[in-house]
C-alpha cells in the first residue's frame, strides 16, 4: 500500500492533525517489528495500552499513528488520525484498500490443511505471477486486515487463509476480502466445543462464500456429504475434489519417494505431479492448488515444475533425517481426529523405512466429547503395525489405557502427562537408519520440541 494520510482519513472519515504530504506505506500493531512509513495502529488492552507506544513507533520511522478519541494528551507534534475504534478502523481501511485492488484473490478455509493448501496454491502460481499469501497466523478479523493492507498494487494473486472460531467470523473475512476462488480443504473436529457438531463447522466454513461475486468458484472437498449436501442448496460456481468417484477432480493412485509424494489424477486436469511432502491428506490439498492454477490459465507441464519445488510452512508433515539415519515426519503443528487419522494413513501405506514409530500429543478445542475422540483413535491405531507408540499429554492417557488392555506385546507403549525426555530418552535407545518417526499433536502440545531435542545430540 502506498496511500496518502489525507486519503486514509477520507477512507475512515476521521479528523486528523499534520496530515499534508504524509505518505503512508503499510500499516503495523508491533513496534518491534514496524517499518518505515508505516501507519502505526495502538490497541488499549486490559494490560497494555498502545497509546503509550505511539512515540517510540514514530521514532522507528513510523508516518503517523492512529489515536482513539477518548484517550487524554495526544502528542501535538506528530501526524494522528482521530477514530473511535482501532480494529473497526484498521478494517475499513482494508476494505476501502480492496475495492482499489486488481489482482484475485483466493480465500482458503477448513478444519485441516488450511495453511498446507496456501503454501500449495501460493507455490504453484509464484513462478508465474506476482503473488502474495497470508503470513504465520494473520489468518483473523485482526489479521487479514493487515494482510490486504501489505499488498501493493503490483500484486496479481493474493493467497488468503481464513480462520475462524465461531459463526459469523469466515462470512466477515470473506466480504472483507471478496474472493475470486474460494476453498474448503475439509470438513473436521475442531472447535467443536464451540460450534456444536460437524454440521456447525460445515455450515460455518461455508459462510466463505458470502463475500463471492457473480463469477466467483468454490473449490470444496468433494468427499464430505456435509459439504456435497450444502453445494446442493446454493447458485454458486463450484468444483469438487477427492478421491471417490462423485468428485470432478479425483486423485486415482499416490505412492512415497524421496521426493515426496508421487500422485496422478483425472476428471478436469488430467496427469502426473510430484509435491515435497509426504500424505495422502497432502496430496488431496494440492488437488485445490492445480484447480486454481489451471484456472488461471498454467498448462500441466508448469504446474508440474512449481509444485515440485513447493515450499510448505514447517511441521506440515515435513520430512527431518536424523543424524543417525532415522527419517522424522514433523507434523506436529496441529492435530484433530480426521487429521490424525490421515497421518496414520501415510504411515500405513508408506515404505519408505521399516520400523515405523508413533510419537502422538493431546488433541485440544474437541470439546465435551474429547475422552471418547482420544480413546477412538485405538481402533485405527489397531490396524497399523508399529514398534512403539509413544504418548504425551493428560489426554493421551485416555488412548494409553485402551491401548494397554489391547495388550500387543509386539510394541513399545509409553505414556508420559508433561515430560519430553520420557520420550526422547527412549527414542534414542531404538531409533535408527531403519526408523521413520511420525510426530502428531495440537499446537498447544509443542511436540516438535522432542525433535529437537534429539536434533540437538
Amino acid at each position: 500500500m502506498r496511500k496518502q494520510l489525507a486519503d486514509i482519513a477520507n477512507w475512515l472519515g476521521a479528523k486528523g492533525q499534520h496530515l499534508e504530504n504524509v505518505t503512508v506505506t503499510g500499516v503495523s500493531i508491533d513496534t518491534r517489528t514496524i517499518s518505515e512509513g508505516e501507519l502505526f495502529i495502538p490497541f488499549r488492552g486490559e494490560q497494555v495500552n498502545g497509546h503509550q507506544y505511539v512515540q517510540q513507533a514514530m521514532e522507528k520511522g513510523a508516518a503517523a499513528s492512529l489515536w482513539l478519541m477518548d484517550e487524554p494528551n495526544p502528542p501535538a507534534d506528530i501526524p494522528l488520525l482521530f477514530v473511535e475504534d482501532s480494529e473497526l478502523a484498521l478494517q475499513q481501511m482494508a476494505r476501502s484498500y480492496r475495492d482499489e485492488l486488481t489482482c484475485k484473490v483466493i480465500g482458503v478455509t477448513g478444519s485441516n490443511g488450511k495453511t498446507s493448501t496456501k503454501d500449495l496454491i501460493a507455490s504453484v502460481l509464484s513462478p508465474y505471477f506476482q503473488v502474495r499469501k497470508t503470513e504465520g497466523n494473520f489468518n483473523t478479523e485482526l489479521g487479514l486486515p493487515i494482510t490486504l493492507l501489505s499488498l501493493d498494487p503490483e500484486t496479481e494473486v493474493a493467497v488468503l487463509e481464513m480462520g475462524m472460531s465461531g459463526f459469523g467470523e469466515i462470512s466477515f473475512l470473506s466480504h472483507l476480502a471478496k474472493p475470486h476462488f474460494g476453498v474448503i480443504t475439509n470438513i473436521g473436529e475442531a472447535h467443536l466445543q464451540d460450534l456444536g457438531s460437524r454440521e456447525g463447522i460445515a455450515k460455518a466454513k461455508f459462510e466463505i462464500i458470502d463475500g463471492f461475486g457473480e463469477e466467483s468458484i468454490l473449490f470444496y472437498d468433494g468427499d464430505e456429504p456435509l459439504l456435497r449436501d450444502r453445494i446442493d442448496q446454493v447458485d454458486i460456481n463450484s468444483v469438487s475434489f477427492g478421491m471417490g468417484e462423485e468428485a470432478a477432480f479425483r486423485l486415482v493412485s499416490i505412492e512415497s519417494g524421496d521426493e515426496g509424494s508421487i500422485f496422478s489424477v483425472e476428471g478436469l486436469v488430467t496427469g502426473g505431479f510430484t509435491i515435497p511432502v509426504y500424505g495422502a491428506h497432502q496430496v488431496k490439498n494440492a488437488l485445490a492448488a492445480i484447480l486454481i492454477a489451471h484456472e488461471l490459465g498454467l498448462d500441466n507441464g508448469q504446474i508440474a515444475e512449481a509444485l515440485r519445488q513447493a515450499h510448505l510452512t514447517d511441521m506440515r508433515m515435513q520430512p527431518v533425517l536424523h543424524s543417525s539415519g532415522a527419517l522424522f515426519i514433523n507434523d506436529a503443528y496441529n492435530a484433530a481426529p480426521t487429521s490424525m487419522r490421515a497421518a496414520f494413513g501415510f504411515l500405513r501405506e508408506t515404505h519408505l523405512r521399516e520400523e515405523k514409530w508413533l510419537i502422538l500429543g493431546d488433541m485440544l478445542e474437541l470439546g465435551d466429547d474429547e475422552r471418547l475422540y482420544h480413546e477412538l483413535l485405538a481402533d485405527d491405531l489397531a490396524t497399523l503395525d508399529v514398534k512403539g507408540i509413544y504418548l504425551y499429554g493428560p489426554r493421551m492417557k485416555w488412548l494409553y489405557d485402551v491401548l494397554q488392555k489391547q495388550g500387543k506385546e509386539n510394541r513399545q507403549l509409553i505414556w508420559s502427562e508433561l515430560d519430553y525426555e520420557t520420550i526422547t530418552d527412549a527414542l534414542r535407545k531404538v531409533m535408527n537408519e531403519n526408523s521413520i518417526i511420525l510426530l502428531k499433536g495440537s499446537r498447544g502440545m509443542a511436540l516438535e520440541r522432542v525433535l529437537e531435542s534429539l536434533l540437538e545430540q
